[in-house]
């Protein structure tokens, strides 16, 4: 199985979780999409130079995946293939921003190098949270709820597409590639010369495969907006889930409890 394959498995298994039947796959999709967007918010808004009280938010991202089933190991995945991006962020803090921040016995610590581990801590966090999202409630059922927040339906009509898009692309891309790897025996074949012929030919086949499906939606009735066939109510049970879990972010981002529990202990224990 080529890379290729292995990455459209991926993006089908993700949304394969959300047909879960766990006690968050049942809480509203507005009420997830709400709770991840304050998550998202509160944890970007810290200050750049503070990574302990980044540390609390952690609790969200390990309750959510241990109760609603999702692999833990797969989440994880995701997120490392995203770790060069993140590295990227922050590559050049520790340079330009040489301060002093710390001291750690003979080791200094420069603010650059404490604002690199928390943009890479918030961009786990973040990630991961988006990832989870995607994982107990499906990107269509995210993107009703967007609509319900007042996004415009352009916007999440094409988050659709694209997401639906890139499946027809990586498809025409497997077939194109195992046809190139059949053909060469085994081999590289022509190298890299081959590769301009192999993508116009792609480009080629994606827009006639696509302008296929879009004359089948057409034919269905499509009118520029996706619905969702699914009547969901927003409950008590989902309003007590957001009202908890954005009172935990907010106690979170307004105390940082690993530094006042230092403070106690070293105050109860000197």
């Amino acid at each position: 199985m080529n890379r290729i394959t292995a990455a459209l498995l991926d993006l089908k298994r993700l949304e394969l979780l959300a047909h879960g039947d766990s006690s968050i796959h049942r809480i509203h999709p507005l009420a997830k999409t709400v709770v991840v967007i304050a998550f998202i918010a509160l944890v970007v808004s810290c200050n750049r130079y503070q990574i302990s009280a980044l540390l609390p938010f952690a609790v969200f991202p390990i309750v959510v995946t241990s109760q609603s089933g999702l692999p833990p190991v797969f989440i994880l995945k995701k997120i490392i293939l995203l770790l060069p991006l993140l590295l990227c962020a922050a590559l050049f803090n520790p340079i330009f921003d040489r301060e002093s921040m710390l001291q750690i016995g003979s080791v200094t610590i420069s603010g650059g190098w404490i604002s690199f581990f928390s943009i890479q801590l918030r961009s786990v966090l973040t990630i991961g949270s988006a990832f989870i999202l995607i994982g107990t409630t499906g990107l269509n059922a995210v993107c009703q709820a967007l609509r319900c927040l007042g996004l415009p339906a352009v916007f999440t009509t094409q988050l659709l597409f694209l997401q639906r898009y890139i499946f027809v692309l990586a498809e025409e891309s497997a077939r194109a590639s195992l046809a190139r790897e059949l053909r060469s025996c085994g081999n590289k074949g022509q190298g890299i010369a081959s590769y301009g012929s192999l993508v116009g030919q792609l480009l080629l086949r994606t827009f006639g495969r696509a302008e296929r499906v879009h004359a089948a939606m057409l034919a269905r009735g499509f009118t520029g907006e996706l619905h969702d066939r699914r009547a969901r109510v927003f409950k008590t049970a989902d309003l007590r889930f957001v009202i908890g879990w954005v009172t935990l972010f907010l106690i979170f981002r307004l105390h940082n409890l690993p530094m006042r529990i230092g403070s106690f202990v070293t105050a109860t224990f000197p």
